[in-house]
């Protein structure tokens, strides 16, 4: 899915060695002899590889991980990632082979102390392949090694990851290229009335087509891929998950494009909205008031605000123009390498492994500027949705596709 054979002077590299540096410098500090990530965005982050199945990285306290994956896809992982072949074992339905017995081998190779210190990661989420560690694996691992001690760990990889560096940076640009391509072939056919008599799904091919020809490797979101939705299915409350279905995009209708692409597990994420031929007054007002305020939440981001502060902004400013109601109390999600799509900032506010609220964004994050406003009285809805770099002075939108609600005719 991703070459990550690149050299220094590769736009897109990063040093994933000094990345696992990182790690065990932070392992070192909490007295940890290793470290086992199981989540998706650890796995991501630290092996540069699309790993489907559930896995395992285990970080030494000195030298490369270990990434342990089911087996059948061990030679793929290999070849692809940087950790190479002596580092990338495979587990598999056999006796003595399955993920417990792999797990034990490889941290036997690690160490022979019987009193040991595990990171591991466990807690909750709202992101359904989170991997953290089932209650089962936590059960195994201690009977394998009824002296050591399991030290929940997941923050470590949270906190060296929060701030991208340059070879990440530029692969969301990149990505952000990507979905900026599928949205003008959509808006190709939208404008020479091809759309008439299409479905949701094939409007989403539309994009996965082009994406695919500018080097996208998959439509990442969780949330069923591309998210179309036109009618009544743009204006669920409090919806934002819209997955495209067969239904049919109609003349009169309003329309929501939310297109993903994924560049080297960096993901764009970018959402236009459209009314077919027509628009009543009361919905161009409507269009008009979440423009507004679409740009006032990106002039709103820079280093210093917290998430509450900018929900703030944002409520008083729907408030004044008296659509408050209308507008999701929320402006932002999470992004990183794959895996890593909801968290906004630092979990370590007064709901465990939820987003802290009070954080204050740096320089050198990227989140996710988005914005939902629902009317389902009205069968309409808006969605935005752009990666931003927290820049010194403000932001920088990844995604370069023309901010408005465009009437189609």
């Amino acid at each position: 899915m991703n070459n990550s054979h690149s050299q220094q002077d590769d736009p897109y590299y990063i040093d994933f060695p000094n990345r696992v540096a990182a790690c065990q410098s932070e392992m070192a500090s909490q007295g940890l002899d290793l470290l086992i990530g199981s989540r998706l965005r650890t796995i991501s982050w630290l092996s540069d590889i699309f790993c489907p199945w559930r896995s395992f990285i285990i970080i030494p306290p000195k030298g490369k991980p270990t990434l342990l994956s089911f087996i059948i896809d061990t030679a793929r992982i290999a070849n692809e990632s940087w950790l190479g072949q002596d580092y990338v074992q495979g587990y598999g339905p056999m006796e003595g082979m399955d993920q417990i017995p792999a797990l034990t081998d490889c941290i036997q190779k690690i160490t022979q102390k019987s009193q040991i210190r595990i990171g591991v990661e466990s807690g909750m989420s709202n992101y359904l392949p989170e991997g953290f560690l089932t209650h089962y694996e936590y059960m195994a691992l201690q009977s394998a090694f009824p002296k050591a001690e399991l030290i929940n760990a997941y923050s470590i990889i949270d906190k060296i990851s929060l701030i991208k560096d340059q070879g990440t940076i530029n692969r969301f640009r990149e990505a952000a290229r990507i979905v900026d391509v599928g949205h003008q072939a959509i808006f190709d056919v939208l404008s020479t009335g091809r759309y008439k008599g299409m479905t949701e799904t094939e409007i989403s091919g539309i994009a996965s087509f082009a994406m695919r020809k500018e080097g996208s490797e998959w439509e990442w979101s969780f949330t069923g891929g591309n998210e179309i939705a036109s009618g009544y299915r743009t204006a669920y409350e409090l919806g934002c998950c819209t997955p495209a279905t067969r239904k049919k995009v109609k003349p009169g209708e309003a329309l929501m494009i939310d297109i993903h692409s994924l560049f080297k597990l960096c993901m764009g994420d970018h959402a236009h909205n459209y009314f077919l031929e027509k628009a009543t007054n009361s919905q161009l007002t409507h269009a008009n008031h979440f423009i507004d305020l679409v740009s006032l939440c990106l002039k709103s981001y820079k280093p210093g605000i917290t998430p509450s502060t900018l929900a703030e902004i944002m409520m008083t400013a729907a408030q004044e123009k008296g659509c408050s109601e209308f507008l999701v109390p929320g402006f932002e999600h999470g992004i990183g390498m794959l895996g890593d799509e909801w968290r906004i900032g630092i979990n370590n506010g007064p709901l465990p492994f939820w987003t802290n609220p009070d954080h204050s964004y740096q320089e050198g994050e990227i989140v996710i500027c988005g914005m939902q406003y629902n009317c389902p009285n009205e069968q309409i809805g808006f969605r935005y949705e752009n990666p931003i770099l927290i820049t010194k002075n403000g932001c920088d939108p990844m995604s370069k596709y023309p901010l408005g609600i465009e009437v189609i005719s």
